[in-house]
């Protein structure tokens, strides 16, 4: 990680187009945005895309922008994410996601620097500095026909790899505890790791890497605020066979779907009751606002898809929006 951060820092200086490779939840944003806080363009902005989060027939708005009249729902023109990056940073995330026929024309801008908005004539100047990002193979997908070689080519001129979490030793520690700090510096409270968490911890394999060991973190903190997490707080499947066996007595109080929300957070262990008692409706409100803030984050605020995933109707999912304060503003499409 040493020789990767100096590697961010040399490279930042260039203008040269990146493309960053890793597993999902590395941190490849993360690497994104250092690289350009850390470069002559730090004081322009950073725009960025998921490009396997927008339909195929709405990114080429997204990226160019429009014309007022440009199809059906055009009432004014926009402006895309070119435009907005201006002479700043463009990160285009999950690049592979990207539909072949808009590949082509990102290979043109990447070619030309310039672009016209959708339903427009006017040449546009493309100066940003191009960072993308994918969790997949490239050269295996120009393989399958997924992916162009040439628009390969042209992002591979400065590649940067991220190790998973599993092959960073004891970072895995480091990262754990420094997650911690962070929620407890937030208010949510804090938690001690018992050693036999902190073994567990090193031999799981983190599928999802940083991003599920700071989900992890923050269950632990939420269920088990101010007390020593043990091997039976975690989810079975980070335990070894040894320690699978152990059984856990499920909750008999359903009011509320409390036993369902209780096995579906704590996977599915059940919390016990701190000695001091508990204040059981804000801790429920707790979960519950950390489930709706996770469920926008990966549905990248748009309502209806993270009602999906949370099973509720997305005017219910509104109203809780509301109750908690969390967004000033999001998309209900």
């Amino acid at each position: 990680m040493v020789a990767l951060r100096t590697l961010i820092r040399r490279v930042a200086g260039a203008d040269s187009t990146v493309l960053i490779q890793g597993e999902s939840g590395t941190g490849k944003e993360l690497v994104a945005r250092l690289l350009h806080a850390w470069s002559p363009r730090a004081l322009r902005p950073f725009a960025g895309v998921n490009c396997g989060a927008i339909p195929g027939e709405l990114m080429e708005s997204e990226l160019f922008g429009h014309e007022r009249g440009a199809f059906t729902g055009a009432q004014a023109m926009r402006k895309g994410r070119f435009e907005l990056a201006g002479r700043g940073t463009l990160f285009l995330d999950e690049i592979a996601e990207m539909a072949p026929p808009l590949q082509v024309k990102i290979l043109r801008v990447l070619q030309e620097r310039t672009f016209e908005r959708v339903g427009g004539s006017e040449t546009l100047q493309a100066p940003a500095r191009i960072v993308a990002a994918t969790h997949r193979d490239l050269e295996q997908q120009i393989q399958l026909g997924r992916f162009r070689e040439d628009l390969f080519y042209r992002l591979h001129v400065v590649p940067i790899q991220i190790p998973p979490l599993r092959d960073r030793g004891e970072d895995i520690l480091l990262l754990a505890y420094q997650a911690l700090r962070q929620l407890d510096a937030s208010g949510l409270g804090h938690v001690r790791l018992g050693d036999g968490v902190v073994k567990a911890l090193l031999a799981y394999r983190w599928p999802g890497n940083v991003r599920e060991l700071h989900n992890l973190m923050e269950r632990l903190v939420i269920l088990h605020g101010g007390s020593t997490v043990t091997l039976r707080e975690l989810p079975p499947k980070m335990l070894a066979a040894d320690f699978q066996t152990a059984a856990v007595e499920p909750l008999t109080d359903t009011d509320d779907g409390l036993q369902d929300l209780m096995r579906l957070v704590a996977d599915p262990s059940v919390p016990a009751l701190p000695s001091q008692g508990v204040d059981l409706r804000a801790y429920l409100e707790r979960i519950e606002r950390s489930f709706i803030e996770q469920a926008l984050a990966a549905s990248n605020d748009v309502i209806a898809h993270a009602a999906g995933k949370l099973g509720l109707r997305r005017t219910t999912l509104v109203e809780k929006i509301r109750k908690y304060g969390l967004r000033a503003a999001v998309c209900e499409a």
